[in-house]
């Protein structure tokens, strides 16, 4: 579903800022596939999700998504297959809009817009349904502005809004590190549901190295812009955070020392 080939980035290219963040990251997913990624600050994992959404040009290397090289592609036209939430809960969402007609316009996206009506009755239905699913007790407020909504319940109603296509590919950037403990919990116990019932291809970033364990079918470690350990199934399943520090280690060289993970 997706594939990575000597993808390569560097911020602030010939100044005294110059910093390589990714080093030819070579990378395949198959569909169905979701990926927990850890590391440390500078690690590379954000813009390694940057680059595969288009957010920033890569330096080299080719990008495959579902057999289309979408290298060169810009933002908006791979917005049309990649999903996409973000830790901010802010982001993803049109604060003055009211859920329902957010969740309109994710139905809409990428599509010919006219001048009828903007959301119909079966969608209403639709949208009433979907928002009960998240048992958060909003598909009888609807008609509330996104922006009085908790993070939590944002950042819930994003999760929708970027799975209502079934894109082809899910990008989490750490969408739980700005929730508390029970909140994240809640959204990360809703993001696996969606993610398995749709069957999606995910990339999941978090700092949280048991969730790393626990969630999906495959963890990769990044460590300055490289993949230093990729690990999947019963493996993965098998590993304690001790066995991530010790393999973290041994690849790296260095003890890892990134407080807000190892408190995580």
């Amino acid at each position: 579903m997706l594939k990575l080939e000597k993808v390569s980035k560097t911020f602030n290219l010939g100044t005294v800022n110059e910093k390589k963040v990714l080093h030819e990251i070579n990378l395949e997913l198959e569909e169905g596939d979701f990926v927990t990624i850890i590391g440390g600050n500078g690690a590379g994992k954000s813009t390694l999700l940057n680059m595969i959404s288009g957010l920033y040009p890569m330096d080299c290397g080719v990008i495959t998504l579902d057999g289309e090289d979408i290298s060169l592609q810009p933002e908006y036209q791979r917005a049309k297959k990649i999903g996409r939430l973000f830790q901010d809960p802010m982001l993803g969402t049109a604060s003055e809009m009211q859920i329902l007609e957010n969740l309109a316009l994710a139905k809409r996206r990428g599509k010919h817009r006219g001048l009828s009506w903007g959301v119909s009755k079966s969608e209403k239905e639709e949208y009433y349904e979907l928002v009960k699913s998240l048992n958060l007790g909003l598909e009888n407020r609807l008609t509330t502005k996104v922006g009085l909504l908790s993070g939590g319940q944002r950042q819930a109603v994003t999760l929708l809004m970027a799975t209502l296509q079934k894109p082809k590919l899910l990008l989490l950037d750490e969408h739980t590190a700005a929730l508390d403990p029970a909140t994240s919990a809640k959204v990360l116990s809703l993001t696996e549901k969606i993610v398995n019932e749709q069957n999606l291809t995910a990339m999941m970033v978090t700092h949280n190295m048991k969730d790393a364990i626990d969630i999906g079918n495959r963890l990769i470690m990044m460590y300055d812009g490289h993949i230093i350990y990729d690990v999947r199934g019963e493996e993965k399943h098998n590993l304690k955070v001790s066995d991530l520090l010790k393999k973290f280690e041994e690849a790296s060289g260095e003890e890892f020392v990134n407080d807000r993970m190892l408190l995580g």
